[in-house]
């Protein structure tokens, strides 16, 4: 189940943003499967077509205040890129992480910074945090 901060609809913005358009919601306020993997601060409120289509068919929701302020902590991260073992398999495989959406798997050294897509959208989305 997707998070939401609201049941209401929300005001979707205009289409302004580079990525509006695309088939992707690239609005930060937003969380679910219907989102772009990379989020920016100045996409939110305008990538209004992408982001209606998908609250429309359920692939999105408003995400809280909270979970908005991860997508801009997020950026303070080195990710590093996807090019681990397991990338892009829905689980974080980097140990610098902990939480609901790591893997099960035993976490290797040479998986650090190699699953920078699964390990930003669970920090994105609250599943993760960096361990302390």
């Amino acid at each position: 189940m997707v998070p939401s901060a609201m049941a209401q609809t929300p005001d979707f913005g205009d289409d302004s943003s580079e990525w509006a358009r695309d088939g992707e919601c690239d609005d930060m306020r937003f969380i679910g499967p219907g989102m772009a993997s990379v989020l920016n601060d100045e996409d939110r409120g305008h990538d209004a077509t992408d982001c209606r289509v998908a609250f429309e068919q359920k692939r999105v929701t408003m995400r809280s205040e909270a979970l908005q302020q991860r997508v801009v902590e997020a950026r303070r991260i080195a990710w590093g890129d996807d090019e681990g073992a397991f990338a892009n398999d829905g689980e974080c495989d980097d140990m610098r992480f902990e939480g609901e959406a790591m893997t099960t798997t035993v976490l290797r050294v040479e998986d650090v910074q190699h699953d920078a897509s699964d390990c930003r959208n669970a920090y994105q989305d609250g599943l993760i945090a960096l361990r302390q």
